[in-house]
């Protein structure tokens, strides 16, 4: 009765192991979705304006960084979630500079490409969100169950570990300042 109580509980993880893998690649897809498509902006904006370089400069810089950041999908510490999710945040804060210094050239904002890529950049930055949500579920379920007792007699033994969790940046529990000038 024992025997079939391990190989359930492993059976049930190996699972829930996989879901949180499953769900962890999503969260990656949407980053790299973002990564590539401001590449385009960034092309759009070359193209159509005369402008802060240095803005230019720290996108793709920021990009290149939050691209080269890779964590494995079978150790998702806490550290590497926080390394992956720092690398994120820097690249974000970089498109919003960029997006912030574009509003500056009425020129760009006409562009037709420029426009469709603020559409898209919203529902990219959703998506993310989304799916950055479905994977705490997902881990969560996962860490509930190797956490649970007598479960967690048997996770060590098979090696299942605890995954981390996206969390919110510092400071956006603060609602932001908006001032027109």
């Amino acid at each position: 009765m024992i025997a079939l109580w391990a190989m359930s509980f492993y059976n049930g993880s190996v699972g829930l192991n996989e879901d949180v893998t499953k769900q962890w690649s999503n969260v990656e897809n949407a980053y790299q979705l973002r990564a590539d498509k401001t590449k385009n902006l960034v092309e759009i904006v070359k193209g159509a304006a005369d402008f802060e370089k240095e803005t230019l400069t720290g996108v793709i810089e920021a990009r290149a960084k939050a691209t080269s950041v890779t964590v494995d999908p079978t150790n998702l510490t806490p550290d590497k979630i926080k390394e992956f999710q720092a690398a994120q945040d820097q690249f974000s804060g970089a498109l919003s500079r960029l997006m912030v210094t574009v509003e500056r050239y009425p020129e760009l904002k006409a562009v037709k490409g420029f426009q469709d890529f603020q559409v898209q950049y919203e529902g990219m930055e959703n998506r993310i969100g989304v799916e950055r949500r479905k994977y705490n579920d997902v881990a969560r379920d996962f860490n509930t169950r190797i956490k649970r007792f007598p479960g967690n007699m048997l996770a060590g033994m098979f090696g299942f570990a605890e995954k981390g969790y996206f969390e919110a940046q510092e400071g956006t529990e603060n609602a932001p300042d908006i001032s027109f000038k």
